[in-house]
């Protein structure tokens, strides 16, 4: 059996801005995950600028679609606001998830800011 290491049992992970969630603070350190695990960031930007548009577009031709079509119509107009929610709902997490990352974004510029006017 591995013995731990001490200076995890010393860092009480409240005391580290990297492991700041959303909401509260994440799980604290297991052990077997890497110190400095980092996302694609820049990558999450780049596909929210992509498809947040794509997905208020859809939401939009939905619900207009849903709101233009009659009775008889196929495919029905509640399927139409099924479809229309499910872009919606796709475009609220993605703008979400662009908040996120920008936030995200100016928190590490403002570290490296600091750390360079040491």
């Amino acid at each position: 059996m591995e013995e731990p290491d001490p200076r995890d049992e010393e860092r009480d992970p409240r005391e580290d801005p990297e492991r700041e969630g959303l909401l509260s603070h994440v799980s604290p350190r297991t052990g077997t995950e890497p110190v400095r695990a980092r996302s694609a960031v820049r990558l999450r930007l780049l596909l929210g600028l992509l498809f947040t548009p794509l997905f208020i577009a859809g939401a939009v031709l939905f619900w207009a679609w849903a709101a233009a079509s009659g009775p008889h119509d196929v495919p029905t107009d509640g399927s139409l606001r099924v479809i229309a929610v499910l872009f919606t709902a796709l475009a609220v997490f993605s703008l979400i998830d662009l908040l996120v990352v920008q936030r995200r974004l100016l928190r590490a510029r403002h570290r490296r800011g600091r750390r360079a006017g040491h």
